[in-house]
């Protein structure tokens, strides 16, 4: 299939997941690097009463905390 006819499949509001192989997609800039970091206990139990409070695992509380964070130093 070509790609103009896709596109019109896809601007016509039409199903296009049976066109695309995603097995080998990838989203760029989102590479993934397991690091370890120790925190106090007193700091876990806030960050799980966060994460129930969110009904979100406590990684998820870490990880948009830290990228908040991130974006107001840039």
């Amino acid at each position: 299939m070509k790609a103009r006819e896709l596109d019109k499949i896809f601007d016509e509001g039409g199903d296009i997941s049976g066109h695309i192989d995603v097995s080998m997609a990838t989203r760029p800039g989102q590479d993934q690097k397991r690091v370890n970091v120790d925190f106090p206990v007193w700091m876990i139990q806030l960050l799980d009463k966060e994460a129930r409070r969110l009904g979100v695992p406590r990684q998820s509380v870490i990880k948009i905390w830290i990228a908040e964070r991130l974006e107001k130093a840039s």
